[in-house]
């Protein structure tokens, strides 16, 4: 078996990748210490055509180098904002009408193999803080959580790992 070539994948060059269908998600990051992990988050929204990611709070913004080291050019590709206030954002995607669904682990949480899309709704993820997780006035204004299930001794998935996993179940969900 033989590993492909990278001009044997067929991908998107940017302007196609911005005039793509996108997937009905986009992602809000609450107060990311890591530029690491926003790039990372920028480009698994570019592996699975993710509509939007709005950067909140401390969140840095690109252009960065570190940003870049990790997104790998995914910030020239998915497009995003930079919004102030994660709960003002929650209210204007919501009347919007988006589903917003913290990742979080909360008292009633639906775990994420169980969730069910509706392929008629568009969704609004919000991962949060590395340490913190989503903030709690961030959680109180979301229409549901989502938990990742865990079975090991730790009580979380870094941040960009946990995008990865949900944005990828959303997906093919989406396209079952």
């Amino acid at each position: 078996m033989r590993k492909l070539r990278n001009e044997e994948l067929d991908r998107l060059d940017v302007e196609a990748f911005k005039e793509a269908d996108k997937s009905p998600l986009v992602i809000v990051l609450d107060n990311i210490r890591s530029l690491n992990n926003i790039g990372s988050v920028f480009r698994t929204a570019d592996a699975f055509l993710v509509d939007k990611i709005y950067l909140c709070g401390i969140t840095a913004t690109p252009p960065h180098k570190d940003i870049r080291k990790t997104a790998l050019g995914a910030t020239e590709s998915v497009d995003w904002a930079y919004e102030e206030d994660t709960v003002a954002l929650i209210q204007r995607l919501q009347a919007d009408g988006y589903e917003v669904l913290a990742i979080e682990q909360a008292e009633q949480a639906q775990f994420l193999n169980t969730f069910q899309v509706d392929d008629k709704k568009k969704y609004a993820l919000v991962f949060g803080n590395e340490v913190k997780g989503v903030s709690q006035k961030a959680v109180n204004q979301c229409d549901g959580v989502i938990e990742i299930p865990q079975y090991g001794t730790k009580h979380s998935l870094n941040i960009s790992v946990s995008a990865g996993v949900v944005v990828w179940d959303f997906w093919s969900k989406f396209n079952d």
